[in-house]
């Protein structure tokens, strides 16, 4: 029987160092954030369902030129945003721009990969005003059962929920009401937007590559089709089609969820001098609280994997200020203050996200936590946030998500390492982008297969982006292989870059840097 080390059909079809990543100059993100509200400009469908609906309920060189570009586009849209009044019901409709993968904390964390930014205030998501909206519609369509719409509007509503909400289980409705929307209306670039948001949730990012050109041949001005179009290039690895995706983008529909990607396209090739001011240009013109939440945001992220914790507190604060609620400022601001050595108010900040969006990011973040506090009964209740993860990721395969680089991700360090190994492998098979390539290079490690480890963490690294986890793992692997220098600089690096990337591997990093001078 083979041993963990045994290269299954699909990585012996790669060569002993693993096929390459499609492209060098950027690598990619695990797309949408969970519990992360994210969405388009309104829909402009109104209405409810009919009873199948209602269910069982340092930058990389970049010139100067192209840097004022971008600001200057931004900016420009920024002052027709400004201009943009939303209002009656459609704002309550409008639904999620999905980014794609729930890595745990494989993205730019703190939270987990890119996603557009929400038309929809996400206190209104998270005050049950989306479920009062999906009552509404679902009681319109049972009078108006031929609305496709409404179907349409309905199916991605059932996308934003799953994931406000950390439950696969509304997949399935949102696949059954986006079919009834196609029935009526085949081909209608809602629905096939909506197709496209639903299979990136789910994690098939083929499908929904193939989704967003669908309904871009009907609509090539869709903002949730060109957005869904970048994020599932993202997810595939393909890094030069995503930037020129972005670039398309932004000419043809310039709003806050194409700034976002714009900017984290350029960030995932460590463009952070680029991304930085787009991103500031986006926050200067959002005026609705979820957009001023959502950009902020990722100001934060952006400034906490530069390891600047206290502008990445001050952008959280602002989140914050716009939508209390807003999970994933609350789940940034908990690691911020987790790095910044405020362990209690970042256990406590942790406890609130998990109790209300319990996905294998912040599981894994508060069960290390817990871990690094070491009180009385701390392993244990450790431990009880890692069985979630597994108990989460049950739910999403009986629901149609893929979920192996959760897997992979979380099993690595607290879990089954051969089924980390498994996974990563599935997940390597399918698409090779920056985070597959960390998380199988480092389950072969756990595994003790440093060896074949070596060339995927030195893919994982190859390509500019500034991700402390992904030098910490590569430091480990060299120096499992005898690379001492090299795992030493690696180690340096990670630390110098972010100390406190997380509350039990940058312990572990300076005790392996220590051990190895």
């Amino acid at each position: 029987m083979p041993g963990p080390c045994h290269t299954d059909e699909h990585s012996a079809a790669a060569g002993p160092d693993g096929p390459a990543l499609h492209d060098s100059e950027a690598p990619t993100a695990t797309g949408a954030r969970p519990c992360e509200a994210t969405g388009a400009k309104p829909s402009k469908a109104t209405g409810s369902e009919s009873s199948e609906a209602t269910g069982s309920e340092e930058s990389a060189p970049h010139t100067r030129d192209e840097r004022v570009t971008a600001v200057r586009r931004v900016a420009a849209a920024g002052r027709r945003w400004r201009s943009f009044q939303v209002g009656g019901s459609a704002v309550l409709l409008a639904m999620a721009l999905t980014g794609g993968a729930i890595a745990v904390g494989a993205d730019r964390a703190p939270v987990s990969g890119p996603a557009a930014s929400s038309a929809v205030d996400p206190g209104v998501l998270g005050n049950g005003t989306l479920d009062a909206s999906i009552a509404a519609i679902q009681a319109h369509l049972r009078t108006q059962p031929k609305d496709s719409g409404s179907w349409a509007t309905l199916g991605l509503a059932y996308v934003e929920q799953a994931r406000t909400k950390g439950d696969p289980s509304r997949y399935p409705q949102a696949d059954k009401a986006l079919s009834r929307s196609l029935t009526l209306a085949p081909d209608n670039d809602q629905a096939l937007a909506g197709r496209a948001a639903l299979a990136a949730a789910r994690h098939h990012f083929a499908d929904a590559l193939t989704y967003a050109d669908q309904a871009l041949r009907q609509n090539p001005y869709s903002e949730r089709a060109l957005s869904s179009r970048i994020d599932a290039l993202v997810e595939l690895g393909r890094y030069a089609e995503a930037s020129q995706a972005a670039e398309t983008a932004d000419a043809r529909k310039p709003g806050v969820p194409v700034f976002t990607r714009y900017a984290y396209v350029h960030e995932l090739r460590g463009d952070v001098a680029t991304a930085r001011p787009v991103l500031q240009q986006a926050l200067s013109g959002a005026t609705s609280p979820g957009d001023v939440a959502y950009v902020a945001t990722q100001l934060g992220q952006l400034a906490w994997n530069q390891g600047d914790y206290k502008t990445a507190l001050t952008y959280y604060a602002r989140a914050l200020a716009a939508d209390d609620t807003y999970l994933p400022a609350l789940e940034g601001r908990a690691r911020a203050q987790a790095a910044s050595g405020e362990r209690a108010a970042a256990i406590r900040g942790m406890e609130a996200v998990v109790s209300r969006c319990p996905l294998p990011g912040p599981l894994v973040e508060l069960g290390e936590l817990y871990e690094a506090r070491g009180s009385a009964g701390d392993r244990a209740r450790a431990r009880r946030q890692y069985d979630l993860v597994n108990a989460w990721t049950a739910l999403a395969r009986a629901n149609g998500v893929n979920a192996d680089l959760d897997t992979a991700l979380a099993a690595a360090d607290h879990g089954d390492r051969a089924a980390a190994l498994r996974a990563a492998r599935a997940e390597w098979a399918r698409r090779h982008t920056v985070h597959t390539a960390d998380a199988l290079a480092w389950a072969l490690h756990v595994n003790g297969c440093d060896q074949e480890a070596l060339s995927y963490a030195r893919q994982a690294t190859a390509t500019g982006y500034r991700n402390a986890v992904f030098r910490y793992h590569r430091g480990m692997i060299e120096l499992a292989t005898g690379h001492r220098a090299a795992g030493r600089a690696s180690l340096a690096s990670a630390l110098e870059l972010n100390p406190g990337f997380s509350p039990l591997g940058a312990a572990q990093a300076r005790t392996a840097l220590e051990a190895a001078k």
